[in-house]
């Protein structure tokens, strides 16, 4: 406080002045430090946060690669080039997408085969169809190509034919010159060709053929 009289210019009065706003609230600098410590603590839980964070993916990531070696087959096999140290990640990965490819190619084979194998049993089951039909038509017509004739005798009835048409060729064919020879041929058409001639000559083999049957 001033005395009465006192000029603003007496060093007193700048001191008491000076020392009246320099004083400090205790209340004040407890507010700060809370402030402060606030601030730290709130940095410090960020950072550990952050810390865990990134611990919590390295642990995924290294399970991850132990599951790979556990999986796939090629990474557990001996690689001697290396002797017994641990595989890299480079390693595991490259093992993993060589095993991946090698799948996928072995799928593809396998579907190939289950493809092939789909037609092997269309085909069957339409053979099946059919043997069924033939046995079905059998047992309702059980007398159904009893009287059918072997590949033999078709055979035994033209060879009846053409000896018959050779016997007669041979008798009319004259072979002293090719002009001779040709004019017999045309000539032993027109004579032994004819239809009505072929018919029965046809009948003839069909009847002694007959005979032999029955």
């Amino acid at each position: 406080m001033t005395e009465p009289g006192a000029s603003p210019e007496d060093p007193w009065v700048k001191v008491e002045y000076a020392y009246s706003d320099n004083s400090l609230d205790p209340d004040d600098e407890d507010s700060d430090y809370q402030q402060e410590s606030y601030k730290e603590s709130y940095k410090d839980r960020r950072r550990r946060a952050h810390t865990q964070a990134e611990q919590k993916r390295r642990d995924a990531i290294k399970r991850g690669y132990d599951d790979l070696q556990t999986i796939v087959p090629t990474c557990q096999q001996q690689d001697f080039s290396i002797g017994s140290q641990k595989l890299s990640k480079a390693i595991v990965l490259q093992k993993t997408i060589d095993y991946i490819q090698f799948l996928h190619k072995e799928k593809k084979k396998q579907e190939e085969e289950v493809s092939t194998l789909r037609k092997d049993v269309t085909a069957l089951k339409i053979m099946k169809v059919n043997y069924e039909q033939i046995v079905k038509a059998h047992q309702d017509n059980p007398h159904e190509g009893e009287d059918q004739v072997s590949d033999q005798v078709k055979f035994n009835v033209f060879q009846g034919i053409m000896d018959s048409l050779f016997q007669s060729f041979n008798a009319s064919i004259s072979v002293a010159s090719f002009q001779e020879l040709s004019a017999c041929v045309f000539s032993w058409i027109e004579e032994h060709c004819e239809p009505q001639t072929l018919r029965e000559i046809v009948i003839g083999v069909l009847h002694q053929l007959k005979n032999q049957l029955y």
